[in-house]
This record gives C-alpha cells, structure tokens and sequence, in this order.
C-alpha cells in the first residue's frame, strides 16, 4: 500500500512563494546551477520544522536531507533567516496587520525576593556598639583564631607545630 503525499500540502502557495522571493539572497556564484530550487529546499526546511523530525528523514521530493541542512545552517549563521523575518514584518505592519501591543501579566513576571527588598533570611547581624567602626566584611573563624593568638593556618594538628604562625 503507498503511503498518502502529505508533505505537499503545507508547501508555499504561489501567493507565499511572490512575497518570500523578492527577500532571498541572490546567487553569487557563477558556473553549473544548483541541483534543487530554494523553494524546494525551503519547503523541506519548513516540512522538517513543522514536523519535528530529524534532517535525516526529510522527505527525497525536498532534496537531499545534507542540501536542506546546510542551506539552514548557512542562513542561520550569516543572518539571513532574521533578514527575512525583519521583510516580512516590515511588510506585514506595512499593511496594518501586525498589532504591536505588548501585555504583561503580573502574576506571570514577578520578581526575585531578593530585588523586592525582602529580608534575607538565616543571617544574624548584630547592632555594633557606638563608637565602634562596623566592620566591612564577616568575621570568619581564621579570624577570631588570630585575633584570640591562636594558630591561624588550615594544616592539620600534627603539622600545626611546624609549620604554623602564631
């Protein structure tokens, strides 16, 4: 039993095909034409979007899946996908078809406890006594070890005698 052609149907209409033409980049090299058309290797860029498969299972009637891929990639990295969207845009809101409202939902966008000047919570910060210069940073245990005469080195017990300042 053959299986239906579904790929054909979300292929671009003449009418879509009139209006993404004109944005393309134009061929720079000369010498033998290209095997596919871009509008086949689009529609197997678009085919391959749509449907969420791997590039290996591009359909043969789109090109080789290798062609259609490296088409992608090469508009993808030089720019050339966000220049046909920038045309298609200018385009559309040309035509009054593009309504650029932007809504943003509070209950969706919240900020971080901490950009709200929330408490911090699990610290314990004592008042100085006055007079006193606060200090600027914590105190750690290395430092109320030097400050009681205490060694003030990491090095284990047995090798604190040698190599430790007190």
């Amino acid at each position: 039993m053959d299986t239906l052609p579904v790929t054909a149907r979300a292929d671009l209409t003449d009418a879509q095909w009139a209006v993404l033409e004109p944005l393309l980049p134009k061929g720079k090299k000369p010498g033998r034409p290209p095997k596919w058309g871009k509008r086949q290797l689009i529609d197997g860029i678009r085919w391959r979007i749509r449907v969420g498969s791997p590039w290996r299972d591009v359909p043969a009637q789109y090109g080789s899946w290798r062609t259609v891929y490296g088409l992608y990639r090469r508009w993808q990295r030089d720019g050339t996908w966000a220049r046909i969207l920038t045309g298609l845009q200018a385009r559309a809101d040309a035509a009054g078809l593009i309504t650029w409202d932007v809504s943003v939902d509070s209950t969706i966008a919240r900020a971080h406890q901490h950009a709200a000047g929330a408490p911090k919570k699990g610290i314990y910060r004592r008042n100085h006594p006055a007079g006193l210069p606060a200090s600027s940073r914590p105190t750690t245990r290395w430092d109320a070890r030097a400050a009681a005469g205490l060694p003030s080195c990491t090095w284990a017990v047995s090798r604190a005698a040698s190599r430790c300042r007190s």
